[in-house]
């Protein structure tokens, strides 16, 4: 497909297609939600004239470590190491340098991210770098190589195989760790991932842990040294590789320093928000950007930013809607590209439409060509999302509008990051931002190599708090306090190579205990859910995993106990489509309206196989409850969306039958097909399922919940 079909394409021209119509027609984007204040009139403070000069390009020169590397690399890959440094400072060519030697040597190094989408893009690098057939990738969706030298994979597949390691055994099969993002010992769903690997993990087994922000590096390695009986190292750099410096967008237009120092005659430097910017904080009646409720005149903003050469940037908004609803102003506000900005546009979406399909009616296409923006959030789909991505990193777009998933791990740092609200959602209520989440959104401001100096810009608005933001800059991030968690999973596992004194041991060498001694409460909890399998059949007299118990401990999914119980009653469907749309309730994580149980769209089979499950299951959920255990709520409507899609309907068609985005929704199908891959273990126990289990993979996996 070349330029010129592009540029004939009903969705790229300034008429909208019937998605698009479709897409603006939803409430979101409705007339009412824009801004209707006055248009913004481009200034900046003479102040900033001096700091506009710095902006540009820096010189090529040869690559050159900085000490902080120097340090690093002196010790790896032999010690035990944590390395602190801000985002784009350098940190992932210190693990790059450490698997060299360790291969060069003959050795085996394996790198664990927390993101499937960062795992992806280290797999593209280090195979460039070190030989695609030396590099292998573990994610749960992808497997290739897994005997290479050299893997790059997620934690919890790590995780993984320090279980079957312990199980058999035998030691785990490499000479090096690397742990990107280690600031995920601290993640309230997550961190407990990270802490099981530090502590199963052989000592012989160097280890190298990678972070901007772990301010309490020195506890960490306090508790590394004392379970892994040798010393840890900690290295930190303050320095950013880019300077940073802070601004404010006044309602009028006018661009601000958001920080002034002053110097008085025998006192030292005193750093405060700038006084017009205190002028206007402490005004009753100040202006607004925008009304209250209703996103501002990004159009406008971005036309302004791009006057002083602050572009592109990263918004970083509320929400979805937020993001979605931002660019479809900017056109209204009239931003355009360039000429020949739309036609390099044009040329890379020949190219990533032939490789990803489904984006080609995207909603949002027709902004990107005409307004060089786009949104950057998990309600898209991941083929999207990786366009976006690839536009952004290639310099193609103004500007990207995202929620805080860019600041977790998607790596296209731009000139600028601006702020629109200084709280952020939990997934429960908004709170406000922490010097951490700030430290990692800032983070993306100024590109090394390609800036000589990056900008954080901070919008006014009603959840904006510019004097808690003014705190923030000055603040250290927060410090990772463990959030080690007692689950089923793990003492099924650990069951199975230790008895239960050995694992009340293990718990005392966690990062929890370390950190606020509290092994009793967690002693407790284990006693708490080994006697439950012991009352339920999984673990004997003895301690001992029975033969279910033994099967069971193969489901590392979320539910474990209750998928097992539904083997044992043999309540599974053979047929793999049937499978997959059951096991689709046991993986979600959301709430439903779920009123589809007698509509027309749900086969007889799949109502009845639902009924039976739910109502051969109540009296063991009701065990559960009665012990203070979660019982999810099984919900029909995944079922119903997981059938659809595993019998061949197209994308589009699902997405229409779901009322939840489509990132969601994929989201729902890699974990369906996460939970059917760990039944597919269970070949010996229940051949017909996990036969049945394998097929449904296949049927899941395949554009666009997967891309190429």
């Amino acid at each position: 497909m070349d330029s010129k079909k592009f540029k004939n394409k009903k969705v790229f021209n300034n008429t909208k297609d019937d998605n698009t119509k479709k897409y603006i027609k939803n409430k979101r984007f409705s007339k009412k939600n824009t801004s209707s204040v006055s248009r913004l009139k481009a200034g900046s403070d003479k102040r900033l004239k001096d700091v506009f000069k710095k902006i540009g390009v820096p010189e090529k020169t040869e690559f050159k470590a900085d000490r902080f590397q120097q340090e690093a690399i002196d010790l790896v890959p032999r010690e035990d190491c944590i390395v602190t440094a801000p985002t784009g400072a350098g940190k992932t060519w210190i693990a790059e340098v450490a698997m060299e030697k360790i291969f060069n040597s003959g050795g085996r190094s394996w790198y664990a991210s927390p993101l499937k989408a960062l795992t992806n893009t280290l797999y593209k690098v280090f195979s460039e770098k070190f030989g695609e057939k030396n590099v292998g990738i573990l994610t749960g969706d992808r497997k290739e190589l897994p005997d290479a030298p050299i893997i790059i994979g997620t934690t919890e597949i790590l995780r993984n195989h320090l279980y079957d390691a312990m199980h058999e055994g035998r030691d785990i099969d490499t000479d090096y760790v690397i742990m990107d993002e280690a600031h995920y010992l601290g993640d309230e769903d997550r961190g407990v991932v990270w802490e099981e690997v530090l502590i199963y993990l052989p000592v012989r087994i160097p280890v190298l842990l990678l972070s901007a922000t772990i301010e309490n590096a020195e506890q960490i390695a306090g508790w590394m040294e004392s379970i892994r009986q040798r010393e840890c190292r900690v290295i930190k750099a303050k320095k950013r590789p880019v300077e940073l410096y802070p601004l404010f967008l006044h309602p009028s237009g006018t661009v601000f320093p958001f920080f002034e120092t002053i110097n008085e005659k025998g006192r030292p430097p005193v750093t405060r928000i700038y006084k017009k910017v205190r002028k206007y904080i402490s005004n009753v009646h100040r202006p607004l950007l925008s009304h209250p409720g209703r996103i501002p005149p990004m159009g406008e903003i971005i036309g302004i930013l791009g006057k002083y050469s602050l572009l592109p940037s990263i918004f970083f908004l509320k929400s979805r809607a937020d993001c979605d609803n931002s660019v479809e102003i900017c056109e209204r506000n009239g931003l355009k590209t360039t000429k020949e900005q739309r036609d390099k546009i044009i040329k890379k979406l020949d190219y990533l439409v032939e490789k990803h399909p489904h984006i080609k009616n995207h909603p949002q296409i027709k902004y990107v060509i005409n307004s060089g923006v786009a949104a950057h959030h998990s309600g898209h789909l991941p083929p999207w999302k990786e366009t976006v991505e690839e536009l952004m990193t290639e310099g193609l777009l103004n500007a990207v509008f995202a929620t805080s998933t860019v600041a977790a791990g998607v790596n296209f740092p731009a000139r600028s990051v601006v702020l629109s609200n200084s709280d952020k959602f939990n997934g429960v209520e908004f709170l406000p931002l922490t010097p951490t989440e700030l430290h990692q959104m800032t983070g993306r401001a100024g590109r090394r190599g390609m800036d000589n100096i990056g900008f954080v810009i901070s919008l006014p608005g009603k959840f904006m708090d510019l004097k808690l933001l003014g705190k923030l800059f000055f603040q250290s991030p927060g410090p990772v306090l463990s959030k080690l968690k007692i689950n089923f999973s793990m003492v099924l596992n650990l069951l199975l190579s230790h008895s239960p004194f050995q694992i009340e041991i293990l718990i005392e060498r966690s990062l929890a205990s370390y950190q606020i001694k509290e092994s009793d409460e967690l002693k407790m909890d284990f006693r708490k859910r080994l006697n439950f399998l012991k009352k339920t059949g999984y673990v004997d007299t003895n301690d001992n995993l029975t033969y279910d118990g033994t099967w069971a401990s193969k489901l590392r999914i979320d539910y474990p106990l209750i998928v097992a119980e539904g083997f044992r009653k043999e309540l599974f469907p053979k047929s793999p489509i049937l499978l997959a749309s059951i096991i689709s309730c046991f993986v979600t994580d959301r709430e439903y309206k779920d009123d589809l149980l007698f509509h027309r769209s749900i086969p007889k089979n799949l109502r009845k196989e639902y009924i039976n499950i739910k109502k051969e299951l109540e009296s063991f959920f009701s065990d559960l409850g009665n012990n203070g255990f979660n019982v999810p709520n099984l919900f029909l409507t995944p079922a119903v969306m997981t059938y659809h899609w595993a019998m061949g309907a197209p994308w589009e068609e699902v997405s229409r039958l779901s009322e939840i985005a489509e990132g969601d929704l994929v989201r729902l199908f890699l974990r369906t097909a996460d939970n059917l891959r760990h039944i597919k273990n269970l070949t010996e126990v229940f051949p017909e399922e996990a036969a049945a289990a394998a097929e449904a993979v296949e049927l899941i996996l395949r554009e666009p919940v997967i891309t190429d």
